[in-house]
């Protein structure tokens, strides 16, 4: 049985108690009195940013994928060709020292592109200064990953003039998160917990099947499982899988599927998940689905990836794993020159 006891004996440095207060973080933020980045003419946004930090350009990515900025999102060191005078490149790092996103921030001494970052220091607040760009300092909440609100609805204030996002949209996210608190955080632990039902039943190698549109929650979920719950997780496209993927399950593998549908996907996008599901009844093959909430793209994104990165969190304890330590990932940083 899950209870508040366990959850401390393993949670070393207490990321749940940052994740329960996840809807306070976010009205905060959204109401803080940032100074507005004012430019014009903007038709081109790269979000450029890694793990943690590259999740914000994903669900930005998603929200704005209807309308006729284009964006782009680079987790890596090189911006794209297309980048020029009408472009925005918004530059996340929440320890503010990411190699890769320091080195899309020198690229403002090259191109004509307008710059603006997020970290809460480091070497991109004093490349910021040294070279007159705007820089945002907003601190970090126990890591950059249980920082994700406090960032996303940072930038989202920051950014107000230039994203065509509704402000009721926003607010409607936030009061959204709020309801789903209820039913997933550490007051609520039982058997009606969503997240607590999830991750238990994650047993072996878990497989994540997501529409176009919620591609953010899902490379999310797959990150948090991995850092938190240190397992191995896959990613698939739904409708991309039924072209390639599907075929993996005629042998059978110690793998688990997970649908993430959204509650207004598109007519043939609904009718892929059904032809999987029966699929998935015909060869006995045990899966899991989670519906999105009702709402805006914002608001069904937010709530899902706060649904399943504490999925992720009991998972970890589930398992007896504390869900904060990252070796691997120091050892990498360790060696990068």
């Amino acid at each position: 049985m899950l209870d508040l006891n366990l959850i401390q004996k393993y949670d070393s440095q207490k990321i749940y108690q940052i994740y329960d207060k996840w809807p306070e973080i976010a009205k905060s933020c959204f109401k803080e009195n940032f100074s507005k980045l004012d430019v014009n003419n903007i038709d081109h946004i790269v979000f450029a940013g890694m793990g943690g930090s590259g999740t914000i350009g994903d669900i930005i990515s998603s929200i704005l994928s209807k309308t006729d900025i284009h964006v782009s999102v680079v987790k890596g060191y090189l911006l794209p060709k297309t980048v020029d005078a009408n472009t925005l490149v918004v530059t996340t790092s929440v320890s503010g020292n990411t190699d890769e996103t320091l080195r899309v921030l020198q690229y403002s001494t090259t191109t004509k592109a307008k710059f603006i970052a997020f970290s809460s220091g480091g070497k991109l607040e004093e490349f910021s200064q040294k070279n007159g760009i705007q820089h945002v300092k907003i601190s970090q909440l126990h890591s950059p990953r249980a920082s994700l609100t406090k960032y996303l609805y940072s930038i989202l204030n920051v950014l107000e003039n230039i994203l065509p996002i509704n402000r009721t949209d926003t607010l409607e996210s936030i009061s959204m998160l709020e309801n789903t608190r209820k039913e997933i955080c550490s007051s609520r632990l039982d058997e009606k917990n969503p997240s607590i039902s999830l991750a238990k039943w994650i047993i072996k190698t878990p497989i994540v099947y997501y529409p176009w549109g919620l591609q953010s929650a899902a490379i999310r979920f797959k990150n948090s499982l991995q850092e938190n719950s240190k397992i191995h997780v896959i990613t698939e496209d739904v409708i991309e899988s039924c072209h390639n993927g599907i075929v993996s399950w005629q042998k059978s593998k110690d793998i688990q599927p997970i649908l993430i549908r959204g509650r207004d996907d598109y007519i043939k996008t609904k009718e892929r998940w059904e032809i999987l599901k029966e699929f998935f009844g015909k060869n006995n093959i045990d899966y899991y689905e989670i519906m999105s909430n009702k709402g805006n793209v914002l608001s069904k994104i937010i709530n899902l990836i706060y649904l399943l990165d504490y999925t992720s969190i009991y998972h970890a304890i589930i398992n007896k794993t504390d869900p904060t330590p990252v070796d691997a990932i120091n050892f990498v940083k360790e060696r990068l020159k």
